[in-house]
């Protein structure tokens, strides 16, 4: 039976504020196979982890007057952003913020923990994982599944991140060919570069459409793709070319899940998230990213238990009656 890897997206983030180092830590304990964090970079060279470089919306940054003056309006991949951008601080000046929940409408039990924590360093993390790692012992390594986020923009200002990324992880013994890691990135031409520095797999976010698997398989082991994008024929097309098949982003709010997933009318009540990601993996994904792990852990061990039988060879005792009815 192949390997269905759950990603905890920016960690146990339906359950705690996004990208802390709590949020990462309840979803190890709820057991995640892989953490994600998006990285951005300080003034001062340092990797931290937030959804974007703009940080009004992640942190309680418009209530440090002494930060006022540093908001600003920039054009980044060529949308025109307004807010406090994580370029214009020092990581000293960043860890004087505290994080803030993301979609308080739709996650208000998330907005009991605004103010408590602060935005962690890549380097934060990857210390996390390895002392998770060195409790295990001999079990199984919790893998980093870290995305690289604007990187033109951030080499435009002289604030490259491949190297950064790389050296972080080689510090942490997350380089060697067997370590658990993915490193992912919606920028072509930044996974192109990686791969010409590192044999980590790389793996190509899409949103919009499939494009040419044949030449992403040139550098990347997978593809990371949007749900709608997850169409039979087209998880069959990246098997084809012997891409792995990641799916964003699977949340519980009924905001997110599809009409006849949902229960009751408010679109932050929680819908039927289990019967959703058990849809995808019956399609034959390679691994999803989720909000709630425990969730999706959950589900992805019911649905291999399940299916197990049907991957084993036949004998007296297993006829294909009876792995039939086993399915």
């Amino acid at each position: 039976m192949p390997e269905i890897l759950v990603i905890a997206h920016r960690g146990a983030s339906g359950e705690r504020p996004e990208h802390t180092l709590e949020s990462y830590r309840l979803a190890i304990e709820e057991g995640a196979d892989y953490i994600e964090p998006d990285l951005v970079m300080t003034k001062d060279g340092v990797l931290v982890a937030r959804h974007e470089n703009e940080i009004g919306g992640t942190t309680d940054v418009a209530m440090h007057p002494e930060f006022a003056m540093r908001r600003r309006t920039q054009v980044i991949d060529g949308e025109t952003m307004t807010g406090w951008f994580t370029e214009d601080f020092t990581l000293a000046e960043i860890k004087t913020l505290r994080a803030r929940e993301r979609l308080p409408e739709l996650r208000p039990q998330n907005c009991v923990f605004d103010g408590r924590f602060t935005i962690p360093s890549f380097v934060e993390i990857l210390e996390l994982a390895t002392e998770t790692n060195r409790r295990r012992g001999g079990s199984a390594r919790i893998g980093v599944y870290p995305e690289t986020k604007h990187p033109a923009h951030f080499t435009g200002i002289g604030l490259p991140l491949e190297q950064a990324v790389l050296d972080a992880l080689h510090r942490h013994a997350y380089s060697a060919d067997d370590s658990p890691v993915f490193i992912q990135s919606f920028d072509p031409q930044n996974l192109r570069l990686l791969h010409g520095m590192t044999r980590l797999p790389l793996l190509q976010l899409l949103e919009h459409e499939l494009g040419d698997l044949a030449a992403i398989a040139q550098y990347a082991v997978g593809i990371g793709i949007a749900k709608h994008l997850a169409t039979p024929e087209g998880i069959r097309a990246a098997h084809a070319a012997n891409l792995k098949v990641h799916v964003w982003t699977f949340r519980a709010e009924n905001e997110f899940l599809p009409k006849d997933l949902q229960v009751g009318t408010s679109p932050a009540a929680h819908g039927n998230l289990e019967a959703e990601i058990r849809r995808f993996l019956e399609r034959g994904i390679d691994g999803f990213f989720v909000d709630f792990p425990a969730v999706g852990v959950r589900v992805r061990n019911a649905y291999i238990s399940a299916v197990q039988p049907l991957h084993q060879p036949l004998t007296d005792t297993t006829l294909p009656g009876n792995r039939l009815q086993g399915r």
